[in-house]
């Protein structure tokens, strides 16, 4: 004889964890929209730093960021910026030099802080003004000066511009060697 029981209870933990899932999948796009917003990591992406599957790995990166929060829930700002600032290190070979990381890294705490009191509404939103004003960053090569460049080398320098003015910059180009024009002779002065 069988006897089959069915509860309200196992009812409600299988809603739970559906309800649970959503939310998770809420907070891995606010994960996305942050680090798919990021300059950094749109240059290494556009410019092949992770090879051919760049855009792959950017992608992993998300589930990977998304993943470390949900396993390590009492994070600090310095514990996230080194997970992240390795992970561009092996997967992009790059460096991040340019004061973005403690902004993104508190941007993905705020978020998963949002999550876990479940503010799903306010993350929604916060989600929403970051992929509104999306603008993809742009590298270009700096012009270069034949008349400098007399050996023949491929010196080449790069501007990078953002729509943000904080991340925006641009070097002015070196001044050019002094010339002795008594004897002839030019100084030629190692480069930094």
């Amino acid at each position: 004889m069988r006897i089959q029981i069915c509860t309200p209870l196992l009812l409600s933990d299988t809603s739970n964890m559906a309800a649970s899932a959503a939310s998770r999948e809420v907070f891995r796009e606010g994960v996305r929209a942050v680090l798919h917003t990021w300059p950094v990591l749109q240059i290494a992406v556009d410019n092949g730093f992770g090879g051919v599957y760049g855009q792959q790995k950017a992608d992993w990166l998300v589930d990977v960021v998304q993943q470390y929060f949900h396993d390590n829930a009492d994070l600090d700002q310095y514990e996230v910026e080194d997970y992240i600032s390795g992970l561009m290190d092996q997967e992009f070979d790059t460096v991040v030099d340019d004061g973005s990381l403690p902004q993104v890294s508190l941007t993905l705490m705020q978020m998963f802080a949002l999550w876990q009191q479940g503010a799903l509404q306010q993350l929604q939103t916060n989600i929403s003004k970051l992929t509104q004003n999306t603008q993809r960053a742009k590298v270009t090569a700096a012009p270069s000066n034949s008349d400098q460049d007399s050996d023949g080398g491929d010196a080449e320098g790069m501007e990078c511009e953002t729509s943000s003015p904080s991340v925006s910059r641009t070097q002015a180009p070196p001044p050019p060697p002094p010339q002795d024009e008594d004897d002839g002779w030019t100084v030629v002065r190692r480069k930094k």
